[in-house]
């Protein structure tokens, strides 16, 4: 955390030649896809207690898509997109990756590459201290992040290498498969994944988005090699299993490549889905019921929906496939007022450090809890914490990064206020924690808490305003 600067925002500089954003230019295109599972048993990130894959149920992957626009023989923009099954990708991490890169690609400005993560529950842990993990059979998470580094960096020269005059086209279409997991009560309680069918139940906390927002990208002879679909839903329906699981992305990717190529590239795009998640609330019954009845697991039923929604948004991109596009990419490091920590909470989370501390099988609990009492200790009314986005410009569609599980609304402001025909919110570039609504935060509950938060409220309301700014920096001309 540092002190809260007179100017909020830095924005980082654009380097090489930039493309005007109103004009179009040459696309190129490459991709690729690289294995992410260690041969070795991994330890799993995402619970509150220590998981040692048994088993791989399904491969975790990385898939890449590097852009480049030109004007003739000149560059104009770049980027390299990186979606992997992992919870989210630690900022050392990141580092280490782009040295890699700059390494491997050392005429790319390595700051245009971005990782995101479909949050599976069942991928690689990176860090050494949320677990207590074995120092014998188990690949240790360091030795994993430089694997992990060496794979990933590859895989992203060799898409860039690559690339080609390529095409883009944009979807969209709508799948049920994310829901709202605060259940709210009488008393003004919220509770993530509370009971529903008790008598003081009164709703769910807030707003579903159902879209399912689709980039295709082509060749130049508009074969599909890629495409990126962007729902506000994680990938964790499988998330206490001890074993290594892509979840429903590993499904989505093998029905759509039986449909329409065994090489094609599919990057899940988490949008913002902080209080959202594949679980069901209520109706459990009659949805199990219909899904036994097609003879599918959760996981293909969740698949199947996201399949037709492709279909759908594929139907129509494939009548409107562009070569000639504007592609603009901006990186701006932000500085967000931190959420602070009151006397209160601190006082009641240093108490639970206290009685967790005696069972040595709570040691991420107790972690979780403590980081609330240094946080109280260190901050002033001042902390920031600073955090770095991406905004894109890709013909009419725009596309927005941040690295929090960001609830539903802030999303759905970004996207109403936008200019651009479609906006795609891609959560969890980065790992950062939930960033929860003021209305989240009146409930309280996991996720909404202290120790769930760095940002709150506040911080998400200057995150969605400058998100916006950028993108409409990106788009000087009038809109209809």
């Amino acid at each position: 955390m540092r002190r809260l600067p007179e100017i909020l925002f830095v924005f980082a500089a654009a380097t090489l030649v930039v493309a005007s954003p109103g004009r179009g230019a040459d696309l190129y295109v490459g991709v690729a896809e690289v294995n992410i599972t260690h041969a070795q048993p991994m330890a799993l990130w995402g619970q509150m207690h220590t998981r040692i894959s048994k088993s791989v149920e399904s491969p975790v992957m990385a898939q890449v898509v590097a852009l480049e626009s030109r004007e003739g023989d000149r560059p104009l923009d770049s980027a390299i997109m990186v979606s992997a099954d992992i919870i989210g990708l630690p900022h050392a991490v990141l580092v280490a990756l782009r040295e890699r890169v700059a390494e491997r690609l050392p005429d790319f400005d390595v700051q245009k590459l971005f990782v995101s993560g479909t949050h599976t529950h069942t991928g690689p842990v990176f860090g050494e201290t949320a677990y207590q993990i074995p120092k014998e059979g188990v690949v240790q998470p360091t030795e994993y992040a430089q694997f992990f580094v060496e794979r990933v960096s590859e895989a992203a020269a060799a898409a860039w290498q690559d690339r080609q005059r390529g095409a883009v086209a944009w979807g969209l279409g709508h799948a049920v498969v994310g829901q709202n997991r605060r259940a709210v009560y009488a008393d003004g309680r919220a509770v993530m994944y509370g009971r529903t069918n008790q008598p003081d139940f009164r709703g769910l906390e807030g707003y579903e988005d159902h879209a399912v927002e689709v980039l295709f990208f082509f060749d130049r002879q508009k074969k599909l090699l890629a495409a990126a679909i962007n729902l506000a839903c994680t990938a964790q329906e499988v998330e206490g299993h001890s074993a290594v699981n892509a979840d429903f992305f590993h499904e989505v990717r093998e029905a759509l490549r039986e449909k329409y190529d065994r090489d094609l590239k599919i990057l899940g795009w988490i949008g913002a889905a902080g209080d959202q998640s594949p679980h069901l609330m209520f109706r459990q019954r009659a949805e199990d019921r219909m899904r036994e009845l097609r003879r599918l697991t959760r996981l293909q039923e969740i698949a199947r929906r996201i399949a037709v929604a492709f279909d759908e948004a594929y139907d129509g991109a494939k009548q409107d496939v562009r070569n000639d596009v504007v592609l603009a990419h901006r990186v701006s490091r932000l500085d967000l007022p931190v959420r602070m920590v009151t006397d209160e909470e601190a006082a009641a989370a240093k108490a639970k450090v206290e009685s967790l501390s005696k069972d040595p099988a709570n040691h991420t609990l107790v972690g979780w809890h403590q980081r609330i009492v240094d946080r109280h200790a260190n901050q002033t009314m001042h902390s920031t914490h600073e955090i770095e986005i991406h905004v894109l410009r890709l013909g009419d569609v725009a596309i927005t990064t941040n690295p929090f599980e960001l609830f539903v609304d802030f999303g759905v402001q970004i996207k109403a206020r936008s200019p651009a025909l479609q906006t795609f919110v891609v959560q969890l570039v980065g790992i950062e924690g939930y960033l929860p609504t003021a209305q989240a935060v009146r409930g309280g509950g996991y996720s909404a808490v202290a120790e769930s938060n760095t940002v709150g409220p506040e911080g998400g309301q200057v995150l969605v305003d400058r998100t916006v700014d950028l993108v409409k920096s990106l788009w000087p001309e009038p809109q209809r």
